[in-house]
């Protein structure tokens, strides 16, 4: 699952074969129905294929994005950041998520978020279920945490311990993937594991956490999974990109509303990436139940203001955001200019 870009490790050349393989519209007609040529659009996972994508891959297989006159093209993850992808025109968007935006664009790169498939966090820390030593955050004091690599985890961490009555002081230890392993393995008290994925992937193989939510400790809320795309590129296809996203919010919304046969379409299109189906099914499931698809009002994939000026003053408030020398920014970024829902279909009031 997509737990930040920046976190992942390497993929087995087994998957990447396997993801490769399915790396583009499956139809593999060249027209819309009016008889005009596609438009290929790309768009570059931050991860191997997952519920974060799902309505990416119902608006192929429905034929939305073909109706948009788009043909899609789909960049495997490999080593090289989504972000860096876009900014360089390799892939006209991207799967980030909201630190990985606000770190890009505050050292200068052209990335902006477009669509949050998200409207809330799905990190949550996670601990072995059997612990009865941690009943909540401030049972983490003195305790190691498996991280992975990421400047925002350790004062995240921070914040909730402390918001719980503890120091905030632990055993910091950068192990990407292996996080889980190590937790699992009890070699590491715990880690930050997504929700909808990691701790259901947890329950099916028999080793269930408990987990506690960022948010329940006074953390703002954060978009863990964002679709980004280029200021430079948006400018030069807006028509293109509004399409795109339009159909590309009706996957989502379909995938919201019939979580079970939006769980198909993804498995269907990545046949050998899910060996437990159970995992992609049960995940979609949760992301309805959860309310992670839908805002308040119904809407898909529509940016918050108040969310990006939360998270992001936090980044900006602890130091993590550095210009393109490696500089601490010394003042606060106009959030506005790090997202837009310019390209989304304008929501009905």
């Amino acid at each position: 699952m997509t737990l930040r870009t920046a976190r992942l490790g390497a993929l087995t050349a087994a998957l990447l074969l396997a993801v490769a393989a399915c790396g583009s519209s499956g139809d593999g007609e060249e027209t819309a129905s009016g008889g005009k040529p596609l438009t290929e659009v790309s768009v570059a996972l931050g991860w191997t294929p997952n519920t974060d994508y799902t309505g990416l891959y119902v608006a192929d297989r429905l034929g939305y994005l073909k109706a948009e006159g788009v043909k899609l093209k789909i960049i495997p993850y490999a080593s090289t950041a989504p972000e860096t992808l876009v900014e360089r025109g390799t892939a006209d968007f991207g799967y980030s998520y909201q630190a990985g935006v606000a770190y890009a664009r505050a050292g200068g790169h052209d990335v902006v978020g477009v669509f949050a498939p998200d409207q809330k966090g799905t990190y949550v820390i996670g601990v072995r279920a059997d612990r009865a030593d941690i009943a909540s955050p401030k049972d983490l004091d003195g305790k190691t945490y498996a991280g992975f690599g990421t400047p925002d985890e350790v004062p995240e961490l921070k914040h909730v311990i402390k918001r719980d009555g503890g120091t905030g002081t632990f055993k910091n230890v950068s192990l990407n993937t292996a996080a889980y392993d190590a937790v699992y393995g009890g070699k590491a008290d715990f880690t930050i594991s997504v929700s909808t994925w990691e701790v259901i992937q947890a329950r099916l193989v028999g080793k269930p956490m408990k987990t506690f939510k960022l948010t329940d400790y006074g953390f703002p809320d954060q978009y863990s999974t964002l679709l980004a795309s280029s200021r430079k590129y948006l400018n030069g296809n807006g028509p293109r990109a509004k399409g795109f996203l339009s159909a590309v919010q009706k996957g989502y919304l379909y995938a919201a509303d019939h979580p079970k046969e939006a769980a198909r379409i993804l498995i269907d299109a990545n046949k050998t990436a899910f060996p437990n189906p159970q995992l992609v099914y049960q995940s979609q499931q949760a992301l309805v139940d959860g309310g992670y698809l839908k805002d308040a009002d119904g809407k898909v994939g529509y940016q918050s203001a108040a969310l990006w000026t939360a998270y992001g003053d936090f980044l900006f408030a602890n130091g993590l955001l550095v210009d393109g020398t490696g500089k601490k920014l010394t003042a606060r970024p106009d959030w506005s200019t790090y997202y837009t829902n310019e390209y989304l279909p304008k929501a009905a009031s």
